[in-house]
């Protein structure tokens, strides 16, 4: 199905310890295609220490403060996922959880920073308990087929409106409909066009790493020709002792008050599907299902994004999540840890190199997204229309991703209904009780008032 499966044998021997410790041979993959996998998660992925520390410095935190915090929350939770879960999806500050915490938890409500950096501990600690006894497991398993679907299709389609706002191609709308068409003028959204055609015909030929060799492309064009992509130094040493540094602020006891524990909670069930949601799509995405449906590796997987979010309570970032842009390295070719593992070290050098991160503009990488969105959409051939219960239960849950912006949301509306559709069509018995369970625990959780 992927055109990297044409490349020549592995760049290492079968034997190596490389080799075997990724599993790379064993999974069809070779270590080329790995490492341009892991380039091409990195440079889809590095928008975020611009946006991240942007979104917290507006509500008080120290811009670069967060810069370091952001570089070494994608490091730690990418190479958990790649040395330890054997998993191609990199982690780094979900930017949904990022805008939450900025702009309620912060500005809205007025929780101090360390008390907010206390929280998302807290929320860490929760998360991973959920983890490791299971219950997301358990969660995973009681997802039904037409859902899990339509979870990859809506992600698809969140990927794509992601990719186009980013470079103006699609904008809010004052009037009428939410969305309107862009300045198709502009330089951004005609490279971005250009580069999308571009990638979809360099995947057609087989072109090994057509993906980054189109992100490259664009970011010199940028460079040569874009006045606001400017070379502005190679290196920077980070201040990691200074008054201003975030790292071990947090108060967790000021977290544990009861105005701030609902806030927790609300992280947590927000993670437990928006994070899980991405993670069975991407793992999908890989080829990385088990006969059974489940994640390879799952359990590790889970717990690695949760993991995670205690460190970025640590180091003063917004909580953690495996990124949806990690599915443009499994669209190059990505299907081992080798991938995270290069995501890793390349966000852990990029403490020391924040200046290049301004070299790669925001239509380098939206091409990227965006074929990688459309690739998801063939999730749409795996319903069963046969049940069609279970299919419309899936594309419900795919089109409200889309049209809320939010994976939890699209989720909670394709079990409600699944649920009502089974019982309105005299088919209850085929209603698993987690599936009544996972229904009534997120419809409590909207209509508490409780949502993100």
């Amino acid at each position: 199905m992927k055109s990297e499966q044409t490349l020549a044998a592995p760049a290492v021997p079968a034997s190596s310890l490389l080799d075997r410790y990724f599993s790379i041979t064993a999974r069809g993959s070779t270590l080329r295609q790995e490492v341009i996998a892991g380039l091409t998660t990195f440079l889809a992925m590095v928008y975020s220490v611009i946006v991240v520390p942007n979104m917290l410095g507006a509500a008080g935190f120290d811009p670069g403060a967060v810069f370091v915090a952001t570089c070494l929350i994608a490091s730690f939770g990418s190479l958990l996922m790649g040395l330890w879960a054997n998993l191609p999806m990199a982690i780094g500050c979900a930017i949904s959880l990022t805008a939450f915490t900025a702009f309620s938890m912060v500005l809205g409500q007025g929780i101090s920073i360390p008390v907010t950096l206390g929280a998302i501990f807290l929320m860490g600690v929760v998360f991973t308990l959920v983890s490791v006894t299971g219950i997301r497991q358990w969660v995973l398993t009681n997802l039904p087929k037409g859902i899990a679907h339509g979870t990859g299709i809506g992600i698809g389609l969140f990927l794509l409106l992601i990719a186009t706002n980013s470079v103006h191609l699609i904008v809010a709308n004052d009037t009428g409909l939410p969305v309107k068409l862009g300045d198709i003028h502009s330089l951004p959204v005609l490279a971005t066009v250009i580069g999308l055609a571009a990638t979809i015909g360099l995947e057609r030929r087989g072109v090994p790493g057509g993906i980054l060799l189109v992100i490259i492309a664009l970011s010199v064009f940028g460079l040569a020709f874009d006045p606001s992509v400017t070379y502005q130094g190679l290196f920077a040493l980070p201040d990691l002792m200074s008054d201003k540094s975030l790292i071990g602020q947090l108060d967790i006891m000021g977290a544990l008050n009861p105005v701030v524990l609902p806030i927790v909670l609300a992280l947590v069930m927000t993670a437990i599907f928006d994070a899980t949601g991405t993670i069975r799509a991407v793992a999908g995405q890989a080829e990385l299902l088990d006969e059974k449906d489940n994640i390879v590796g799952g359990g590790k997987a889970l717990t690695s994004d949760s993991v995670s979010s205690i460190f970025a309570g640590t180091v003063g970032g917004a909580p953690a999540a495996v990124y949806i842009e990690s599915a443009a390295g499994t669209a190059a070719g990505g299907k081992t840890g080798l991938t995270a593992t290069i995501v890793g070290v390349l966000f852990l050098l990029m403490v020391f190199l924040a200046p290049l991160s301004y070299l790669v503009p925001a239509y380098a990488t939206a091409p990227a997204l965006m074929y990688v969105g459309l690739l998801m959409l063939s999730n749409v051939t795996k319903l069963n229309f046969d049940d069609k219960v279970d299919a419309m239960a899936g594309l419900t849950c795919a089109v409200f991703i889309i049209l809320s912006c939010n994976i939890v949301t699209g989720i909670m509306l394709g079990f409600v209904t699944l649920v009502i559709g089974r019982l309105a069509s005299g088919e209850w018995r085929a209603l698993k009780p987690g599936v009544l369970a996972i229904t009534i625990g997120l419809v409590v959780f909207y209509m508490g008032g409780w949502a993100i």
